[in-house]
């Protein structure tokens, strides 16, 4: 493969953000769109250049010209999209959560390998630069006791959803804050939180979210913001996540040497200030030359296109045994909380 040729399921804000990056970085570009509407869809190929609309899913998954699929349906189709994907011989870029059940990502992860096809997370934060910066700073605050992280981000959606809600309009809910589609701010904004810390410091030895939960018409509940209490051997995480409000988004790693600021907290790593008793400075090895909102996915889109055209396997492996873990904290905490999804009776021995 001297070039990845892109198809995309989904048309939203996040497909723009990628298609953007997509457009500054080599080896890689947009083939063909799928979309249920075709003038949402050719809306898409004429902005980005692609020459395929596709309204036909399997037809687009059986397309020749496409090497690859980005996934960024609603949440619970994830699932069925990329195992759809993989069986039709397709590369799969999916944006998280890939999906609401650990078991069912060790299935397709199982089902990539054994049709010698990547399965990528395209979650952002790994591969931002100073990520690395942070990993490497991280013995030299000494003992960690305490992590605190806040993500707070003002859905877009989230006044049709108190208006739907007040209305009692259940069909008027917006995907995201529907149990139906493993919408709700834990699967969403906490889920940065709590992947940052499985990828720094892995798995932990329990976790508990207490969410801010808003009863939808037929008694379901989702959450609208929370936070999430994961317990270390040596220290505590709190991560906080919230679509319904604004704030200040920040991590800070606190050590018995010294602490770590991270700058637009676990999902924009835009800068790491390392204060210790011997210096107080601040590292950013961003490269600034591309800048605006898609900086964050010129970075993912770079790397993933590096890693499948230097076809490393074992990368994209490792990231998502990451993937595996966060999903499988998330699944304890939203059992902790009483969340529960349609995906859940899935490989559910008792269902």
């Amino acid at each position: 493969m001297n070039e990845i040729r892109l198809g995309t399921i989904g048309t939203g804000s996040i497909v723009h953000s990628i298609l953007d990056a997509v457009k500054l970085n080599d080896g890689i570009r947009l083939e063909a769109v799928y979309s249920r509407k075709w003038e949402t869809g050719n809306a898409l190929v004429s902005e980005y250049g692609a020459g395929k609309v596709f309204t036909d899913l399997q037809a687009f998954m059986n397309d020749p010209d496409l090497d690859c699929i980005y996934i960024a349906s609603p949440n619970s189709l994830h699932g069925k999209y990329i195992e759809q994907a993989l069986l039709s011989g397709k590369h799969v870029i999916c944006e998280k959560p890939m999906c609401a059940k650990a078991a069912k990502i060790r299935e397709l992860r199982a089902l990539a390998k054994k049709k010698s096809l990547f399965l990528v997370d395209a979650t952002p934060t790994s591969f931002l630069p100073n990520f690395s910066v942070l990993q490497q700073m991280l013995p030299k605050i000494g003992r960690i006791r305490l992590v605190l992280c806040n993500y707070s981000q003002y859905s877009s959606r989230y006044d049709r959803f108190r208006e739907a809600v007040k209305e009692k309009k259940e069909t008027e809910i917006p995907n995201v804050f529907h149990p139906a589609f493993s919408g709700g701010s834990l699967m969403d904004i906490n889920y940065y939180n709590v992947y940052f810390a499985c990828l720094l410091f892995g798995k932990p030895l329990s976790a508990v979210y207490y969410p801010n939960l808003a009863s939808l018409p037929h008694k379901e509940v989702i959450d609208t913001s929370g936070l999430m209490i994961l317990r270390y051997p040596d220290f505590l995480f709190s991560g906080a996540g919230a679509k319904d409000t604004r704030g200040v988004n920040y991590a800070q790693i606190e050590g018995e040497d010294g602490f770590l600021y991270v700058n637009e907290g676990t999902n924009g790593i835009v800068s790491v200030r390392i204060v210790t008793k011997e210096k107080d400075r601040t590292c950013d090895l961003q490269d600034m030359k591309v800048s605006g909102p898609t900086n964050r996915y010129y970075y993912e889109i770079r790397e993933i296109a590096r890693l499948m055209l230097e076809e490393k396997a074992e990368e994209f492996d490792r990231r998502l045994s990451a993937t595996i873990d966060t999903i499988e904290v998330i699944e304890e905490a939203r059992k902790s909380a009483g969340i529960y999804f349609p995906e859940d009776e899935l490989n559910d021995p008792g269902s």
